[in-house]
């Protein structure tokens, strides 16, 4: 399986000074499901904003390394570039169009398409995948519960048919099952239309039970990567690096900081 997304050695500084990455690197195979873990603030949001163009938008730059698509140096395009290309981003906090229907932030996600036909088929593929909107379609996204439109970013995403979805943090202030309902969707998106993910997530269980591969991040650099299995079975990485003991109790570095680790890795 070849590579979909290529991000080299990259670094990132906002406003000319602030450097958030420091020589980030990953890969997205072609149909793949990757997981980006690391506690709030370890650099996963700027990550993805780096490979989607969003960075810009928030005076950040990528000035060193590289970031390629289907082989295609891609960090110095736009947005809507970016996402004519097929890549899109489900950004944090469940971004919706308050004010507009349902229906209406779905159609805000195909506007980079031309066929009204296609975009009628598109629709019932949504609600084939998100039933749940099936009976909002009407109703203002603002007047939505949260899982619903945490469903209705995705679905606004898949909209515009693309190759590899950038999901940030998508499991944020839902309930447990929420969370699993739209996990299994995103499964459902990956083994039957193709789509290739990225996955930003704190809540490292949920992501690796759905990942193949997984990279941990922490203070702007990938610290660990291995196969999702891996990570999931290592206590010194849930423990020192998830901050998970393996009674699956919470810790802070602080109180793992003077932990022998050891000495098994990734291999």
């Amino acid at each position: 399986m070849g590579d979909l997304l290529t991000v080299n050695n990259i670094e990132v500084i906002y406003d000319h000074v602030i450097l958030v990455l420091k020589g980030v690197s990953l890969r997205v195979p072609e149909g793949g499901i990757v997981a980006l873990l690391g506690a709030n603030g370890a650099g996963k949001s700027t990550t993805l904003k780096a490979i989607s163009g969003l960075l810009r938008t928030e005076r950040g730059d990528v000035t060193k390394g590289a970031i390629e698509f289907h082989g295609a140096t891609i960090h110095r395009h736009p947005p809507d570039e970016v996402v004519r290309r097929g890549i899109v981003q489900v950004m944090e906090g469940r971004h919706v169009f308050e004010h507009l229907s349902v229906e209406e932030n779905l159609l805000t996600g195909a506007y980079t398409r031309r066929s009204g036909g296609e975009t009628r088929r598109d629709l019932d593929m949504v609600y084939g995948y998100f039933p749940r909107l099936t009976h909002r379609r009407n109703v203002a996204a603002g007047y939505i519960s949260g899982g619903e439109q945490q469903m209705l970013a995705i679905g606004r995403a898949l909209m515009a048919h693309p190759k590899l979805m950038l999901l940030d943090e998508p499991s944020m202030g839902l309930a447990p099952m929420l969370v699993a309902e739209i996990f299994d969707i995103v499964g459902r998106l990956n083994r039957e239309e193709g789509v290739a993910v990225l996955l930003a997530e704190q809540n490292a269980t949920i992501a690796l039970k759905h990942a193949q591969h997984g990279y941990v991040m922490e203070s702007g650099r990938i610290v660990l990567e291995g196969d999702a299995k891996t990570i999931s079975e290592n206590e010194d990485i849930k423990e020192f690096y998830l901050g998970l003991s393996g009674v699956g109790q919470r810790k802070s570095y602080r109180d793992v900081k003077h932990y022998r680790r050891r000495k098994r890795w990734l291999s």
